[in-house]
């Protein structure tokens, strides 16, 4: 495929292999950006970026629900590109192409939301007789930078909302996973989006996103991905408005009282979904007394049969990492918290980037897979005395972007939600769970600012006051 840029689809000599994670073989090449593609891009964004702030929030919706509409006629096939680039399974693949849709037809409909407010003048000193309101406007270039994991709807969640709002975008997809994002802009291309208004490069993030964050042209960056990188990106961006989605380390509490069987129903959804690879993956159980050795040996059995295989079988619950690399890590972690006195409860074996769901029994609070962010098929189980503990452990991260609890009683879950460190929160569930349409970010180092199309678009544009004085 060819990088879309100023306008033009765009093809260079040099170029990069997109893998198939599960046999490594090579599914299509894109061109290799250079940060002269960025220069162009940008002068290209800059009148891209005019051309949007023109265009009527009517038009920006129905570009926007046309491409919705041709996402949903290509569900099947983008499903298969998700699943083939990154390596979901194909009904995880294709429910993100789902959701992926559905957060273009809600930008499409915010797109027409986007209002003001009328402010009481007459209230303030020297007010009355003025009237004063407020305008929304686009930033102007938006930088969107993605990361592998989800590589169609959390492009869709940053290119959705910056369009809706009248700005031109400049998109750069995990060098991983560009082929899903590539398809979107022949979407919205052919949806009628002005050629201007967005752009795609592939290749190093180290290069074209440096360059990219660091321009005064950009006005927004949109940001998801490692707390490492966010923060360098923080440090170099300068006076732009900027938001960022980090890592987490999710933890689940299970209280006495909770019901075990749906306790491990859950886990096993949100603990080893996309082999892990999620943000808000389950990271951390946290059992107290009377639920940690039942919670166990319910879990066993479950964990145990899931299949870890080729994601395009349908007997695959679970498919490979993203590299091999990133498996040999989960080997070498999990390995680490065996020395310190954990024991493998199910699963711990490895092939290539396949790695088999694993539950990890009495981990020490000092491992790395307690305490950092796993980004992998493992779940630790971890003993409280009693819910003080257990939120104590809870908000002993540096993260916070997703936790859960399970319990019957109302008064123990009000005082977790109340004083859990994180930005989104679930009773009864695990903390893998996300509506598009909902705010969504962390708090701590897991990020700041919101996404969900209604959200995001208030992070992509500004406010200027308005006030009419009356004539003398």
């Amino acid at each position: 495929m060819r990088m879309h840029l100023n306008g033009r689809w765009e093809d260079r000599e040099e170029r990069i292999e997109v893998r198939n994670p599960y046999d490594g073989r090579t599914i299509d090449t894109v061109p290799k950006a250079t940060v002269e593609d960025v220069d162009a891009a940008l002068a290209g964004a800059v009148e891209g970026a005019r051309i949007m702030r023109k265009t009527s929030a009517r038009e920006r919706s129905r570009i926007l629900r046309r491409a919705s509409e041709l996402m949903a006629a290509r569900i099947a096939d983008l499903g298969r590109t998700i699943s083939t680039e990154e390596g979901k399974v194909l009904a995880e693949g294709e429910l993100e192409a789902s959701r992926a849709q559905e957060t273009m037809e809600i930008s499409a409909e915010e797109a027409k939301r986007l209002t003001g407010e009328v402010l009481p003048l007459d209230a303030a000193p020297g007010g009355e007789g003025k009237l004063g309101f407020t305008l929304r406007v686009p930033c102007g270039v938006v930088a969107a930078i993605t990361p592998f994991n989800f590589p169609l709807n959390l492009v869709c969640h940053k290119v959705g909302p910056a369009l809706a709002g009248g700005n031109a975008v400049i998109l750069k997809p995990a060098s991983d996973t560009p082929l899903s994002a590539l398809r979107l802009v022949e979407i919205l291309l052919e949806a009628g989006l002005p050629p201007l208004a967005i752009s795609c490069l592939t290749g190093a993030g180290g290069v074209l996103g440096k360059r990219l964050v660091t321009d005064p042209r950009v006005r927004k960056v949109s940001f998801t991905g490692s707390r490492d990188v966010g923060e360098r990106i923080a440090k170099s961006a300068g006076l732009k408005r900027v938001t960022m989605e980090l890592g987490s380390n999710s933890p689940l509490i299970v209280l006495d009282d909770a019901d075990l069987e749906q306790v491990a129903a859950a886990t096993v959804a949100t603990g080893f979904a996309n082999a892990g690879q999620t943000c808000i993956s389950t990271q951390r159980l946290i059992a107290t007394r009377g639920a940690y050795e039942g919670l166990i040996e319910t879990l066993r059995p479950k964990v145990a049969a899931l299949v870890a295989g080729d994601p395009l079988d349908s007997r695959s619950a679970v498919g490979p990492m993203i590299r091999e690399a990133d498996a040999a890590r989960v080997e070498e972690w999990i390995g680490e918290a065996v020395e310190q006195g954990a024991r493998v409860v199910a699963g711990g074996g490895r092939r290539g980037a396949l790695f088999q769901p694993t539950l990890v029994a009495d981990v020490d609070p000092r491992s790395r897979i307690r305490r950092d962010e796993l980004f992998g098929p493992a779940v630790a189980v971890l003993r409280a005395a009693d819910l003080d503990e257990a939120l104590a452990l809870a908000n002993d991260s540096r993260y916070g972007l997703s936790a859960g609890i399970f319990t019957r009683d109302i008064n123990w879950a009000l005082r977790f939600a109340r004083e859990i460190d994180s930005g989104n929160i679930h009773i009864n569930w695990g903390p893998q769970w996300r509506a598009d349409l909902m705010p969504y970010g962390g708090l701590k180092e897991s990020g700041f600012g919101k996404e969900g199309p209604r959200y995001a678009i208030l992070e992509m544009t500004e406010s200027k006051t308005v006030i009419v004085h009356g004539l003398q």
